[in-house]
């Protein structure tokens, strides 16, 4: 596997994790993004793994989902 598919294999990932916390809290996307103090499509394109999504931000997302950052990178 080269670099860029690892990469994006750790994105998809990211992403549902993200979207199956996001979902078993009963949150939309726009409600996450609006608690995290950030954009809809924002959160829509880190589920859709289309972004590679900043520590700060990462930060943001685990406190709106008021879980632990270590939470979301769990078998990964």
């Amino acid at each position: 596997m080269n670099k860029k598919s690892k990469e994006k294999s750790i994105l998809i990932l990211f992403g549902e994790k993200v979207r199956a916390e996001r979902l078993k809290q009963h949150l939309s996307q726009e409600k996450l993004a609006e608690k995290a103090g950030l954009h809809r499509t924002y959160i829509g394109m880190i589920e859709r793994a289309e972004k590679n999504i900043t520590l700060e931000n990462i930060k943001k997302i685990a406190d709106a989902l008021k879980v632990k950052i270590t939470n979301l990178f769990e078998e990964l």
